[in-house]
């Protein structure tokens, strides 16, 4: 039973009621939080239950990543982070991962928080043994000085917490919020999920004199406040996470359990082939796998015959999901919806999932994909009352068409869907010359330049491409490096690629960043569809403005029904395990969560596995 904002309430630990300077009372402070459920956790708690606290540590765990790296400025959107950067940083509160409402947070810089019935402030507490790497305190400064740097640096950051008025310092170990409405219940909670940097070290100087900054990048190790450190690394080849011997939090109730290896290890293998050649010869411990031919016809080696390399799917139900095909809406070419329309009827996804994808997965219908908040039928209850609303700025035919994607597959379904293609292209004012699609009064002809950073994606892209070719659009697969097609997406410099938007299940002011309008035109931000919509924005607003779980779930249905009904994406598809592979030299705990693998925060190096399996090579 999905319970009410009174279930905040009850997360707090048990406190009186203080009274305010104006007669009302203040509100208590509660060791975690939660937007639906009650936090599974009580005050007071030992360990998370899924954790082996006598996980034994020491070990490595060897990663690896196919993008090079060339900072360690957490925040900045220019260059590359190293990978595994977040180690070295806690938050003010943090996850548990076996919540039934996967938004709970529980303290951990912050001992506690608080906010009022309106949501119109929150505090923190700041717990008094929190402290930096080298033995400083964390301090409500440093709390402070962090939400203004991530905002200035960082567009995603800027959006997700643009209701945030200003933040002050209240005492020695409290720091408040105070936000430019009231109303916004997830504001609190995304607080709690704030990377709390050390100013000191930030506004400081390097040891040769230079002035630091946030807005730069840095190759210079960053002090942090994590359970790791940066120990050694190599730009662009690898990075190397050492365990803090006297981390602050080693014994917190958020942490029994966890951080259980001495040293994390990411090496850099900028070659997908390679990446996988290269786990094969046990050059590192653990992948997950998101190519399906490599899932189907990659593995059969000794080693996974012997055991000692472990193929393992884990369900994955802690996000929505929308990979896509993604258009830049702010080229005159793809402004006209039909022609959005035409360019989706002409993905076989029916065919490919037979010929290419090995029957390993199925299309994408929402932009939620995967979860409870994916639309479906016809609108009604609240969120059709949501919908008639703003029935002024939506689609007409949400309303009376359920959204559903073309379905290919078939000589007869490919064939009738091109001929409905080319119908939507002619009213568009285009039509057929010599066997290229021209636009009928430049003669001018559409064609498409597609952006990669992987070969692989080759696979699905050029029998897209194929099929277009039938009604005269010739779309060129153009593969750069990570870092090109990295400044490029961010610069808004390319016409159609691949990308995805990962959902929580707890949506909020993070949609402003996806589909805003005032997004479309920030550089960097994540709305790289350029999508610019009023009806949009109106129903982000209802989903961050909305009082309880049932209008969430109304809200983020009516504005994914919205987004399809718009074609602004051409859906690919999606499979909901993770396929993972890793050399078996770790243990678990006997019951993963359902939302996560876990790894490798809560696994741990197993002796006598790794005996068995032989020294990596």
């Amino acid at each position: 039973m999905r319970a009410t904002l009174m279930a905040l309430v009850l997360a707090c630990a048990p406190a009186a009621f203080a009274v305010a300077d104006d007669g009302a009372p203040e509100p208590a402070w509660r060791h975690a939080t939660s937007l639906s459920e009650s936090p599974r956790y009580d005050a007071g708690f030992a360990h998370f239950d899924y954790v082996n606290t006598q996980a034994p540590k020491g070990g490595t765990v060897r990663l690896a990543t196919p993008a090079g790296f060339d900072s360690f400025n957490p925040v900045l959107t220019r260059g590359i982070p190293a990978p595994g950067i977040g180690l070295i940083y806690d938050t003010l509160m943090t996850p548990s991962m076996d919540e039934d409402d996967i938004s709970a947070s529980y303290g951990l810089i912050a001992e506690a928080m608080r906010f009022p019935d309106d949501f119109s402030w929150v505090e923190f507490r700041i717990n008094p043994a929190a402290h930096w790497h080298d033995d400083t305190p964390i301090t409500p400064e440093d709390v402070v000085w962090s939400l203004d740097a991530l905002k200035e640096a960082n567009p995603r950051y800027a959006y997700y917490y643009r209701d945030v008025e200003k933040g002050e310092v209240v005492d020695e170990h409290t720091v408040r919020f105070t936000f430019a409405r009231a109303g916004n219940r997830e504001l609190p909670h995304i607080l709690g999920q704030l990377l709390v940097l050390p100013k000191a070290w930030w506004t400081g100087k390097t040891a040769s004199g230079a002035e630091r900054s946030i807005m730069e990048g840095t190759l210079e190790p960053p002090l942090g406040s994590g359970a790791y450190k940066i120990a050694r690394f190599e730009p662009g080849r690898f990075v190397e996470y050492e365990r803090v011997p006297r981390y602050w939090a080693a014994d917190h109730p958020t942490q029994v359990g966890s951080n259980n290896f001495d040293t994390i290890r990411y090496d850099v293998y900028r070659d997908q082939t390679v990446l996988l050649e290269a786990f094969k010869a046990d050059s590192y411990d653990f992948r997950a796998e998101n190519s399906a031919k490599n899932w189907a016809t990659g593995y059969d080696f000794p080693a996974v015959e012997r055991g000692d390399v472990i193929l393992e799917v884990f369900p994955n139900e802690a996000m929505g999901i929308m990979q896509a095909f993604v258009m830049n809406l702010r080229l005159p070419k793809f402004q006209d919806e039909r022609i959005r329309r035409a360019l989706n009827l002409m993905y076989d996804f029916e065919t490919l999932k037979r010929t290419v994808f090995y029957d390993q997965y199925d299309r994408i219908d929402s932009f939620f994909e995967g979860s409870e908040l994916a639309s479906s039928g016809l609108p009604e209850g609240k969120e059709l009352a949501i919908l008639e609303e703003v029935r002024d700025l939506v689609p007409p035919s949400v309303f009376t068409e359920p959204y559903t994607n073309p379905v290919n597959g078939t000589p007869e379904n490919v064939r009738a869907n091109a001929r409905e293609a080319v119908r939507l292209f002619r009213e568009a004012g285009y039509e057929i010359r010599n066997g290229k699609m021209v636009n009928v009064e430049t003669g001018e002809p559409f064609t498409i330049d597609f952006m990669d950073d992987s070969p692989t994606s080759e696979r699905s892209v050029l029998p897209y491409a194929n099929s277009l070719r039938r009604i005269g659009v010739d779309l060129t697969f153009r593969v750069i490096d990570v870092s090109q097609y990295q400044n490029k997406l961010r610069n808004r410099d390319f016409e159609m690629t691949t990308t995805l938007w990962a959902q929580s299940l707890s949506p909020g002011n993070e949609q402003l960043a996806y589909w805003g309008s005032a997004a479309a035109d920030s550089p960097q931000s994540e709305n790289y569809a350029g999508i610019k919509d009023p009806g949009v924005d109106a129903l982000i607003q209802k989903i961050i403005l909305a009082k309880n779980r049932e209008d969430l779930v109304a809200a983020t249905k009516a504005l994914d029904r919205v987004l399809l009904h718009h074609n602004y994406v051409i859906p690919q598809f999606y499979t909901s395990g993770i396929r993972t592979a890793r050399w078996n030299r770790f243990g678990h705990p006997d019951n993963i969560p359902p939302y996560t693998t876990g790894f490798p925060t809560i696994w741990w190096w197993d002796a006598q596995k790794a005996a068995s399996v032989g020294s990596p090579s």
